[in-house]
């Protein structure tokens, strides 16, 4: 990756971290009142976040538990994994970087506006336009959104996604191709970072491997590489093909663009 990517401390080199299975922290966790689950396997509705978990990946029980979940034949994006076991197929798979916040200045942004399920469908077409990650009708149920209007027109986008305890990620960062590099993502990314930091959370976020511009950009205003991270869509064993995700983009998939 040609970007350079500087590593934070690891509190313990010996202990699993709660950012190391983010998605299972969270739905265990703050966002366990939206967690639909069978034993050791859970995921979000469907029209919140396409995010499945498993509690301990090497465990084949949370496997045959996720199956049950989100039925035969069903192709569903998880985290966290590096194989899969017999029967399980994996129809595709990416690189991420997981980041969090050592140094940035957070700090509300003015002309940021609160956005709500009223917002959603103007918030989908920019995501459709920007193509930051999976975005579903009521993603806006995971936590704050905040939006940039230019004459009304929803511009730019930032909120939050996992809340892993102690911590949440900023998600959907994205700004409208006519409106780039004003710094709008900045503005809203720090805006976000405000309200999660008064709260008591850390900042955290995802990034595809290869988007080595927003790497950059998160490098710049005060994130550091944390863990590299994997993200999967499996096809439970069995069953008539079926795909469970949305938003205009690969389920799962870390965020794209900044």
């Amino acid at each position: 990756m040609s970007t350079s990517v500087h590593r934070a401390p690891s509190p313990s080199p010996t202990e699993p971290h709660v950012l190391d299975n983010a998605a299972w922290a969270a739905l265990t966790g703050p966002h366990a009142h939206l967690a639909e689950r069978v034993g050791r396997a859970a995921r979000y509705p469907r029209d919140v976040s396409p995010f499945t978990a498993l509690e301990d990946p090497a465990d084949p029980r949370a496997w045959d538990d996720l199956a049950a979940l989100v039925g035969p034949g069903t192709v569903t994006p998880v985290t966290a994994v590096r194989t899969v076991p017999g029967g399980w197929e994996t129809e595709d798979s990416g690189e991420g970087v997981q980041m969090v916040d050592t140094a940035l200045h957070a700090e509300p942004a003015p002309e940021a506006v609160r956005l709500g399920a009223a917002d959603v469908p103007e918030i989908l077409g920019l995501i459709a336009l920007t193509r930051p990650g999976p975005f579903l009708p009521r993603t806006v149920e995971l936590g704050t959104y905040l939006g940039i209007r230019d004459r009304g027109r929803l511009i730019a986008l930032a909120g939050e996604r996992l809340r892993p305890p102690g911590w949440t990620e900023i998600s959907a960062v994205c700004t409208h191709p006519d409106h780039r590099g004003r710094g709008l993502a900045t503005r809203l990314v720090r805006a976000v970072a405000a309200g999660i930091r008064e709260r008591g959370d850390t900042p955290f976020l995802h990034a595809a491997a290869s988007n080595t511009d927003a790497i950059r950009l998160y490098e710049s205003i005060g994130f550091t590489l944390r863990r590299r991270t994997r993200f999967a869509l499996v096809r439970t064993p069995g069953g008539q093909p079926e795909t469970q995700g949305g938003g205009g983009q690969e389920a799962g998939q870390p965020e794209g663009r900044a």
